[in-house]
C-alpha cells in the first residue's frame, strides 16, 4: 500500500512537470520566418484566463524602435515593452480567438498559437489575414 502511494505521487509529478514543459507560457524567442533571423523575446502570460504576450528583449540592430506604423494608442511607442499577442482564449490544448500585431508594419492579424506535444520547447505562432492567408512562425523557448 506504502508503494502504491509512493508510486502515485511519483507518477503526478511527472504529469505535471510534463504539463508545465508543454505550456505555451515563459519567454520565447521570435524567429522571422522569412529570414530567420532572431528578432526578440517575447513573454507569453496568463491574465484573466487570456493568453498575452509582450516584448521584453529586441534582439536586431533596433533596440529603441518605436512602432511608427501603428494605429491609435501604440502609434509612435516603444515596441520594447509592447503587448504584441492579446485576449487569446484556450480551445482545447489550442489558443485561439485573439490578436498578433507586426510591430514593422502596425498590422493586426487574428492569431492562433499552440505547442505540439513533442517538441514542448517550440511554440507555434500563426498570423492570419481576414482574407484566409496566414504565416505561421516557430518561436524557442528561453531557458
Amino acid at each position: 500500500m506504502k508503494y502504491c502511494f509512493f508510486s502515485f505521487l511519483m507518477l503526478l509529478g511527472i504529469a505535471t512537470i510534463t504539463a508545465q514543459s508543454n505550456s505555451p507560457f515563459g519567454v520565447w524567442k521570435s524567429i522571422d520566418d522569412k529570414t530567420g533571423e532572431a528578432k526578440s523575446h517575447v513573454e507569453v502570460y496568463q491574465k484573466n484566463g487570456k493568453m498575452y504576450g509582450k516584448i521584453i528583449k529586441i534582439l536586431t540592430d533596433k533596440p529603441n524602435a518605436k512602432c511608427d506604423e501603428c494605429k491609435g494608442e501604440k502609434k509612435g511607442q516603444p515596441v520594447n515593452g509592447m503587448v504584441i499577442i492579446e485576449g487569446m482564449q484556450e480551445v482545447e490544448g489550442t489558443w485561439k480567438n485573439g490578436t498578433i500585431l507586426d510591430p514593422q508594419n502596425g498590422n493586426v492579424y487574428g492569431c492562433v498559437v499552440w505547442v505540439e506535444a513533442d517538441k514542448p520547447n517550440e511554440l507555434k505562432v500563426r498570423g492570419k489575414h481576414w482574407t484566409g492567408i496566414y504565416r505561421t512562425q516557430t518561436w524557442f523557448r528561453v531557458k
